[in-house]
């Protein structure tokens, strides 16, 4: 059965950077999809990015131009780069492997001053 595991997430100033990670094990990393899913309090989860297994990427508009999803094969890991961030990023963000409907727990980003 397919593992995902995020980085830790963290507390993050307006305009600042924060890199998540999310390893996946018992699987062949290189022949699936991926994407990025946050949940904001009050608020359905929705997804953020997705990449390809040939890396193809797609984005939310609400991240376009701020955010960067990217894999390494190798490493069996796919990551979102967060650049400026702003308050209404908060959320606790979950990687996805969307054809067999895997999620990790989930990691509390949190952009406030």
């Amino acid at each position: 059965q397919v593992q995902l595991v995020e980085s830790e997430g963290g507390l993050v100033q307006p305009g600042g950077s924060l890199r998540l990670d999310c390893h996946a094990s018992r699987i062949i990393f290189s022949v699936v999809d991926m994407a990025w899913y946050r949940q904001a309090p009050g608020k359905e989860r929705e997804l953020v990015a997705e990449i390809t297994k040939s890396g193809t990427t797609n984005y939310a508009d609400f991240v376009k131009g701020r955010f960067t999803i990217s894999r390494d094969n190798a490493l069996s890991t796919v990551y979102l780069q967060m650049n400026s961030l702003k308050p209404e990023d908060t959320a606790v963000y979950y990687c996805s492997l969307p054809a067999l409907n895997a999620w990790g727990r989930g990691t509390q980003v949190t952009v406030s001053s």
